[in-house]
């Protein structure tokens, strides 16, 4: 892994012309987690695991020009066996002092901690909340328009994103198309809001989801079935953002709505709240975060208007499939951070996870992590 990293940097270094600066930074997180008796949370269980949120990554760039920057960001995640992958890869064009162009694999601004998702010291956590955080598109190739100014006494951002992206969810394959994202975030002294608002076209396709569906066409509920599947459908994505520090202690908030309505997949409401104070090295901070994709049936028109002898199998087949994607769930997690050194926090949480459609499924983990950056 380490000789896959150096070569990859050194390769990107040598594409810069010998008078260009380039720079080489990078971050990791070694992080280490286990669970209470049987339960599992966020990937682990009561097996200590070092490999679930541990991640060493460089970010590489250089200039250009006096106008033009490149940057690449490469992670290796200790979930994949540590194997190198290009995050960010993208050049930046500065039109002026307040407005600058990117173009190629980047960040989607979707949260306060987006930039910086993966640099586990730059915020008090051990990892974000994943009630939010836990999205599959958090990476997109495409182009970015960022802009800076003043007005009065605030500072704000604008960032327009468009563009598209693929991942694995799960054992199904995601693509979103026509991607665009609009995020604004502006600072007032001791006060910081943010708003965002995203939409695209989705596709998904999964062995576990598509033989079902097709099962509906096959019997005769075509539009059923289509309306069921992901396939060319609208999704998107609202956020809100509060955050109130004046450096000695701090409270935020972020909450978000993900929906594809035409689809089996349910609206996804999240949202979560902390609280911390500054006391020398030692942040000692408590999260509270909640999901809920409850919601009713869909479709259920649908199904009434099929043949009688059809109506049970598709009733429960549209039920099931959404039922399958139903969340209620909330975390509390104390949790505390020590700026060990120069660059370097030691951290620590307990979390407390409740699921209130499946008793079964609470349970509590706790982490340590080192985070440094260099």
């Amino acid at each position: 892994m380490k000789k896959a990293l150096t070569l990859t940097a050194t390769m990107i270094a040598t594409t810069f012309t010998a008078t260009a600066e380039v720079r080489i930074n990078g971050f990791a997180n070694l992080v280490a987690g286990m669970t209470s008796s049987d339960d599992t949370v966020y990937g682990y269980d009561d097996k200590i695991s070092f490999s679930e949120e541990s991640l060493f990554a460089i970010q590489i760039s250089g200039d250009i020009n006096d106008k033009m920057t490149a940057t690449g960001q490469i992670v290796a995640r200790g979930e994949d066996d540590y194997d190198p992958d290009f995050d960010w890869a993208y050049i930046t064009y500065a039109v002026s002092d307040n407005l600058s162009f990117s173009a190629g694999r980047l960040r989607l601004p979707l949260f306060r901690y987006s930039s910086s998702l993966d640099i586990g010291y730059s915020y008090h956590w051990v990892a974000p909340p994943q009630a939010v955080y836990d999205v599959a598109f958090n990476n997109y190739n495409g182009v970015r328009f960022d802009y800076s100014n003043y007005a009065g006494d605030w500072e704000y951002n604008i960032q327009v994103a468009a563009g598209e992206y693929s991942n694995t969810l799960g054992s199904g394959e995601l693509e979103g198309k026509n991607m665009y994202l609009v995020s604004g975030e502006a600072t007032y002294e001791w006060l910081k809001v943010r708003a965002v608002y995203g939409a695209n076209k989705i596709d998904f396709s999964s062995p576990d989801f598509d033989p079902t569906i097709n099962g509906l066409r096959d019997a005769g509920a075509v539009d059923l079935a289509n309306s069921l599947a992901i396939d060319n459908d609208t999704g998107t994505f609202v956020g809100f953002g509060l955050e109130l520090d004046n450096f000695n202690y701090f409270l935020s908030a972020e909450i978000t709505q993900t929906e594809n309505e035409q689809t089996f997949s349910s609206k996804i409401d999240a949202y979560y709240v902390t609280a911390g104070v500054r006391i020398d090295k030692f942040t000692p901070s408590i999260t509270y975060e909640v999901i809920d994709s409850v919601q009713p049936i869909k479709f259920l028109d649908q199904v009434a208007a099929l043949p009688a002898e059809l109506q049970p199998f598709a009733g429960a087949v549209n039920a099931g499939l959404q039922q399958s994607t139903f969340d209620d769930a909330t975390t509390l997690t104390l949790g505390i951070r020590y700026d060990f050194d120069t660059n370097v926090a030691l951290k620590t949480d307990i979390s407390r996870f409740s699921d209130d459609l499946n008793e079964g499924n609470d349970g509590s983990l706790m982490r340590v992590a080192v985070n440094y950056v260099f």
